[in-house]
């Protein structure tokens, strides 16, 4: 059997029975490695060579920061959003949308999005009234517009297999999540209007102003990371740095959220996120070079080349491709596992490779909230304690909205291209 094709069936399999996705590939690498008789040295040298990139130090300090973030700032960025919008029927859930899209432009986590900003609007959702089901469905897929939303940790992980530039994926990628959240707040204002939602009494400009000035430090902070980034400023990976100590500052100094004794934990729960990933990130390089030189990525090219040379048809292949893997698999995973396979066939067909890393980041990232793995869904569904079938039906009309933007990225270039283009 090929030996790439080992690594993939085991990775599968592996998953499937619950081991960690880390190690089932390192165990699909080792058992292909065995099979082809290469030599075992290739895993701890490739392992070493695919950490050894100065843009995945991104992943631990965004991780980091979205952890500060989730215990301090996320609050004040759910005031101000509620501020300006909280008078109008069905508010809550747009202000869940607008909060996750904030917290989303510094954490890149979708799941760090779920439980920070869901853990927050769910419980109001449902004191106000809503529908348990509706709530979590809406904080469920706005918890994608983090890894969606520069910087995004799966755009990282797909420009580190790549070598492509992740401040333009960052760019590209800035059209397509407000695309996703513009859809979601028209969703979420129509649903509020036709069951008759509540609203809160409208603000003063006194006290909108007063809430702005109090949350003034929390909105600076995905100002200066985006604004950094796009200005040219810094790099993504000092982005990630400054907003670790900005976090730290405003929620020390400032807010006084979080103590100096809380510090430890929140350093060790990002460690221990980030490890995962990280680990995830080496073995695939190992698990990359079984997959090449067993001549894979050829013989996939061949069979999709037999179905048709349409490109059309082969970008819709994918897309039915990667939503059914991002029903299965983890995001990061996925993207490490397809995109050594499927780089001859974006040469074939001239499909741009920037395009192509968002639209697939995007498709795998639908993946957080459709079952069985789901799990931004599972998780704001716990928060809520509502009937996950309910929950499902509710967030249908959403992912319909999702598939709708994939699309646009799918077959229209300049949504992914048009920004990055004006980078020099």
């Amino acid at each position: 059997m090929n030996a790439g094709l080992i690594v993939i069936i085991l990775l599968l399999v592996l998953s499937i029975l619950g081991i960690p996705i880390y190690l089932a590939l390192g165990i699909g690498t080792l058992v292909a490695l065995n099979m082809a008789d290469m030599p075992f040295i290739v895993l701890p040298q490739k392992l070493f060579a695919g950490m050894n990139s100065s843009s995945l130090l991104a992943i631990p300090f965004f991780m980091l920061a979205g952890n500060i973030m989730s215990r301090s700032i996320t609050g004040k960025l759910i005031d101000v959003s509620n501020a300006l919008i909280g008078w109008i029927k069905g508010s809550l859930a747009v202000v869940t949308v607008l909060a996750s899209a904030l917290f989303g432009a510094i954490s890149g986590s979708g799941v760090a999005t779920a439980s920070a900003v869901g853990g927050t609007t769910i419980p109001a959702m449902k004191e106000e009234g809503y529908p348990d089901h509706f709530a979590a469905a809406i904080s469920g897929i706005a918890a994608i517009l983090g890894p969606i939303i520069p910087p995004s940790i799966t755009l990282i992980v797909y420009a580190s297999i790549t070598d492509l530039s992740v401040s333009k994926l960052f760019v590209g990628s800035v059209i397509p999540g407000i695309l996703m959240a513009v859809g979601l707040i028209i969703y979420a204002l129509f649903y509020g209007k036709k069951n008759d939602l509540p609203a809160h009494e409208r603000k003063s400009a006194k006290e909108v102003l007063l809430i702005f000035k109090d949350s003034i430090w929390a909105l600076l902070m995905p100002v200066i990371i985006l604004g950094g980034i796009f200005g040219g400023i810094f790099t993504p990976t000092e982005s990630a740095a400054v907003a670790v100590v900005y976090a730290l500052l405003v929620s020390l100094l400032i807010y006084k959220d979080i103590k100096i004794k809380d510090i430890p934990g929140i350093f060790v729960d990002g460690a221990i996120s980030t490890a995962t990933i990280l680990m995830l990130v080496g073995i695939s390089k190992s698990s990359g070079y079984v997959i090449t030189t067993s001549g894979l990525p050829h013989q996939v090219l061949e069979v999709f080349s037999s179905f048709t040379n349409s490109t059309v048809v082969i970008l819709l292949l994918l897309n039915i491709l990667f939503l059914v893997i991002g029903m299965l698999m983890e995001a990061n995973a996925a993207i490490i596992m397809m995109t050594p396979i499927l780089l001859p066939l974006l040469d074939a067909f001239g499909i741009d490779p920037l395009q192509f890393g968002i639209m697939m980041s995007f498709n795998l990232c639908i993946g957080l909230v459709t079952p069985p793995v789901g799990i931004c869904l599972l998780m704001t569904n716990q928060i809520a304690e509502a009937r996950f079938v309910q929950t499902l039906k509710s967030v249908m009309p959403m992912l319909l909205i999702g598939v709708v933007v994939l699309m646009l990225v799918t077959y229209i270039p300049q949504v992914t291209t048009f920004l990055p283009g004006l980078i020099k």
